[in-house]
């Protein structure tokens, strides 16, 4: 313990100053630092500035674990405009669904997808990360025979597609030889026409949907209720 052999009488406590507030001189200035190229091109940066209007795509995302859809908003900034380096970048995303059990993480998704947009560079790893969560409770059949793990992957096969839409991601193309052997492989699956996924079993009408209690593609709309043939689970009661 330190001993103070004389009183204090005043003190002061210093605050720290506040940062002015940026001109606009300062504002070009700071995006003329993003600049590369001799100043001809702007690359993706966290301090550009939302412009008033955004271009933007919405998609729709029905699951059969949930009564509602979910509808997914991805706005897009256009850098370079005009010029030989115009390029669309992902800028934001809104994700809206009536069902509220979903809230909490739909909000801290979309902001830290839409500050991965921001922040610039490389933001496909976004895809794989997405796509690579699987729900504890099981996936999902989508209509089509194509399985997904889980909602969150969805969102991430949502966002590949757009960003192969506005080519930040090649959309995967098979060699000759490869779209051969498929052909030959689906000919000869055709010929011998016994090999029967969930979606084709003959005691279940053609395109019902996956049941989440028994796991069984068996749920059809009847008097407007989703109702499992298998185990009768039915949302209505």
């Amino acid at each position: 313990m330190i001993k103070i052999g004389r009183k204090i009488a005043k003190f002061r406590v210093d605050k720290p100053t506040e940062a002015p507030a940026k001109s606009a001189e300062d504002r070009k200035a700071e995006i003329a630092e993003l600049r590369k190229d001799g100043g001809k091109v702007i690359r993706m940066h966290e301090q550009i500035e939302r412009p008033e209007v955004l271009i933007g795509s919405t998609y729709k995302i029905k699951t059969p674990v949930s009564d509602h859809a979910m509808y997914v908003t991805i706005n897009d900034i256009v850098l370079n405009e005009g010029t030989e380096h115009e390029q669309r970048r992902p800028f934001e995303v809104f994700i809206n669904s009536k069902n509220l059990d979903h809230f909490q993480w739909i909000v801290a998704l979309t902001r830290i997808i839409s500050a991965v947009f921001r922040k610039g560079g490389d933001v496909t790893f976004l895809v794989d990360e997405l796509k690579a969560v699987f729900d504890p409770r099981g996936g999902y059949w989508q209509p089509g025979g194509k399985f997904m793990p889980s909602i969150i992957a969805e969102l991430g096969y949502v966002i590949e597609k757009h960003l192969q839409t506005i080519g930040l991601m090649r959309r995967p193309e098979l060699d000759e030889h490869r779209r051969k052997l498929i052909e030959e492989k689906r000919e000869e699956f055709q010929a011998r026409n016994k090999q029967q996924d969930a979606f084709s079993r003959g005691h279940y009408p053609e395109g019902a949907q996956l049941c989440t209690k028994c796991s069984t593609a068996a749920v059809v709309l009847m008097d407007g209720c989703r109702t499992c043939l298998n185990c009768g689970d039915s949302k209505c009661g």
